[in-house]
């Protein structure tokens, strides 16, 4: 059975974080990094990592919820709940994409519906209520790779061996796509809209709009 790995960003409130986490998840072996709602992101903090993973962008979460299951893949919220399972217990049945909630707010009602479970992580010491949402993020994911029985990178040095970065670069702070993409996206977003999957108000103040003006309805 072949595994996979995804992270799906939304409602993020550091931008910067993503670039850190496209870091964390190039080395934990992450197949696709979903951005939900805003394409674009700030790369501070990904060392050129960004280069090394895939993005997907949907306007909606049910969009990304659709995309998952179509693939047979298990949504999991990185929360604290009542039914949340430590995440050193290895809860995984299959492919698995991770949903880690807001740095100040955790996971919002409409994330948690789309979950199919949840973990948290343990912590030891009393001097913090939660973790970074990059460090949840690399712990988290680091237990998947654990569980998966990802293959572990060669190592040279006291460094792992970095890939050699794709010969065709694309601007990496912003999640492209084709124009047919778009429009059909913005189909989309409207029908979501009203079931509050999507939040307008947050792309309206986002670079995508850049993107909507090239390719307006017709």
């Amino acid at each position: 059975m072949s595994v996979e790995c995804y992270v799906v960003v939304h409602n993020i409130a550091k931008r910067h974080n993503v670039g850190t986490l496209a870091r964390s998840a190039t080395a934990f072996g992450v197949s696709e990094l979903i951005l939900v709602g805003r394409r674009d992101f700030n790369a501070f903090g990904s060392h050129g990592s960004t280069s090394h993973v895939s993005f997907r962008h949907f306007h909606s979460l049910s969009d990304a919820r659709q995309f998952l299951k179509d693939k047979d893949c298990d949504i999991c919220g990185v929360e604290i709940t009542d039914t949340a399972v430590a995440v050193n217990q290895h809860p995984f049945k299959k492919s698995t994409a991770f949903l880690l909630g807001n740095e100040g707010t955790g996971l919002s009602a409409k994330e948690c519906e789309i979950c199919d479970f949840f973990v948290y992580i343990p912590q030891y010491g009393c001097g913090t209520a939660s973790l970074n949402v990059t460090v949840a993020a690399s712990i988290v994911l680091h237990h998947f790779g654990v569980w998966a029985g990802f293959p572990e990178r060669t190592r040279e040095g006291s460094k792992f061996v970095v890939a050699e970065r794709p010969v065709k670069q694309v601007r990496r702070s912003f999640c492209a796509e084709t124009a047919d993409t778009i429009i059909e996206e913005r189909k989309s977003r409207r029908e979501n809209a009203s079931n509050g999957f999507f939040d307008e108000s947050e792309v309206n103040n986002s670079a995508s709009n850049l993107l909507d003006a090239l390719f307006g309805d017709d």
